[in-house]
This record gives structure tokens, C-alpha cells and sequence, in this order.
């Protein structure tokens, strides 16, 4: 789907509020209220738009620790992968997992109430047999951006 301006400043508005009645959408990017529920609906269509989240706020909902993980798997073939791929859906506490190139195989987000609870998310994982040969762990001490708007012109080279 090719995107133009207004598209994006749609998407743009999106990613800042997806709670936005279509009336002030279409008010914010200087359209009529039909026009940009049409394209609205085009976008998901394509599935340039593929939810509408709420932000959740975890430090409001009590303690809580965030954790990155570097995984690393004891066999590489696409069977591996997709065992460990497949385990990681199983596993509430991991809410993002990436696939790596380079020196690791897998990046995890991992959210738990406490590190004695990630330990034991970890000691499952191992005792799962899902391949995880190595990890590493890194704690987040603070959130210094966390954006729900994407780097629009970054991504399409300009606007």
C-alpha cells in the first residue's frame, strides 16, 4: 500500500491516541469525517494499522521488574527455532521476542513482580528443554523513552 501525507498524519494521530473519536481523527488531519474513516478502514485492510492498544502504565499496577534477555540456542536449525519460538508463546511474562542476526539468536522482554520470579521463569525455560543453551540478562533501572509513535519518515525516507 503506497502511503501518502495525510495517511500518515492519520496514523501519526493513531499512535498518539487510538481512542480519538473518528470526528476529531478527521478534524486533526483536515479531512471530513467519511473520507478518513474510509481510509482509516484501508489501512487496516492492508494492515498498516493491525490493533489499537491502551498504554499501560506497569509502575501504576505495583512493583514489578522489566527484563532483556540475550538467548542463545544450543542447536541452529529450523526445527530449533521454531521449538523455541513456538515455547516462548506459552510464556505470559516474555511480551516481546525478536529473532537476532548476529551474535545472539533471540532478544526477550520479559516482565515479572521481582527477580526471585524471573529466576524462576528462567529455571522453567531451562528445565523446558526449548533449546536455551545461554542467556544473558540486563535490568531495565529506568525508562528513558518508550514511544508508541513510529519513526515515520525514518521508515519511508522522508515525508
Amino acid at each position: 500500500m503506497r502511503l501518502d501525507p495525510r495517511d500518515i498524519d492519520i496514523l501519526r494521530a493513531l499512535a498518539r491516541d487510538g481512542r480519538m473519536t473518528n470526528a476529531a481523527l478527521a478534524d486533526a488531519v483536515g479531512l471530513s469525517a467519511s473520507p478518513c474513516w474510509e481510509r482509516v478502514r484501508k489501512l487496516q485492510e492492508a494492515g498498516v494499522i493491525d490493533g489499537i492498544h491502551a498504554h499501560i502504565s506497569l509502575r501504576k499496577l505495583g512493583p514489578h521488574v522489566e527484563v532483556f534477555v540475550t538467548a542463545e540456542l544450543s542447536d541452529h536449525t529450523a526445527a530449533a527455532f521454531r521449538v523455541f519460538e513456538a515455547a516462548m508463546e506459552r510464556y505470559a511474562e516474555v511480551t516481546g521476542c525478536w529473532a537476532l542476526g548476529g551474535g545472539y539468536d533471540y532478544l526477550l522482554h520479559v516482565v515479572t513482580r521481582d527477580i526471585d520470579s524471573y529466576q524462576r521463569l528462567i529455571d522453567a525455560m531451562l528445565e523446558a528443554r526449548i533449546g536455551l543453551a545461554r542467556y544473558f540478562t540486563y535490568i531495565v533501572t529506568k525508562t528513558v523513552k518508550d514511544s508508541p509513535v513510529p519513526p515515520f519518515a525514518a521508515v519511508l525516507g522522508g515525508e
